[in-house]
């Protein structure tokens, strides 16, 4: 019998994962899945750190009861770590374009993670926006904060996909609020060159680089749904 992952509660009403010789559980540890998801990625198999990051969400599901509402506790290492594969995987397919596993995986992690510490409400107004599920994209984007650039793009982006046009006061909030994102996502090119790299993975990164590392993050989306940056440059 070997160490299986585990659920148990505690005095705050949430629920921690631990690993323990056990008949119950699942046969699967998190934090090591992750570390071997990251490692296959420095090899450049990114086929294979998807595929174990998948893995180990599938198993999350069968460890988290259906009829039970389960918050795991953030503070605890090995609930956190299965949350970050959870969003990791989440990420997985939301460039790989599956948008409908990507918001699924999010309103999963968002049930065990009520506070939000991975910001998963962004990720998921992207996916809702893409699924044009516009009652649930109405709902959380009320839950991203004012202070990031995401949250504007997401409304302009949002009505641009609904109406055909980007509504006047938000983007000239976005262009004067968040100029270095607006010069961005209007600019003919986006290398990723060592000046940049330097950049972003310095302590404090300009927020030019910032915006760039933004906009690799969600260009496969203007691809998929053309229009929405020309009518930015307009």
């Amino acid at each position: 019998m070997g160490k299986k992952a585990l659920l148990r509660p505690t005095a705050e009403n949430t629920y921690r994962i631990l690993y323990a010789d056990s008949e119950d559980g699942v046969d699967i540890h998190f934090g090591r899945e992750l570390e071997r998801s990251q490692e296959l990625e420095k090899q450049g198999d990114i086929e294979g750190a998807c595929n174990v990051r998948y893995d180990a969400f599938q198993q999350l599901m069968r460890l988290i009861p259906d009829s039970t509402d389960i918050e795991l506790d953030w503070d605890d290492r090995d609930s956190r770590d299965a949350m970050l594969t959870v969003n990791y995987s989440a990420i997985d397919h939301f460039l790989l374009g599956d948008f409908e596993m990507s918001a699924a995986m999010l309103e999963m992690l968002l049930e065990l993670d009520p506070e939000d510490h991975l910001e998963a409400s962004i990720q998921l107004a992207y996916s809702y926006v893409a699924l044009e599920e516009w009652e649930l994209f109405d709902e959380v984007i009320n839950d991203v904060n004012d202070k990031h650039p995401d949250k504007d793009i997401l409304v302009l982006w949002s009505e641009f996909r609904r109406t055909g046009k980007l509504p006047e006061g938000e983007l000239r909030h976005f262009k004067r609020t968040f100029k270095p994102y607006y010069d961005e996502f209007v600019a003919m090119e986006h290398p990723i060159d060592d000046a940049y790299l330097s950049d972003i993975r310095s302590n404090s990164p300009s927020k030019k680089a910032l915006a760039r590392e933004l906009w690799i993050q969600v260009e496969h989306l203007w691809k998929l749904f053309p229009g929405f940056i020309e009518a930015l440059s307009a």
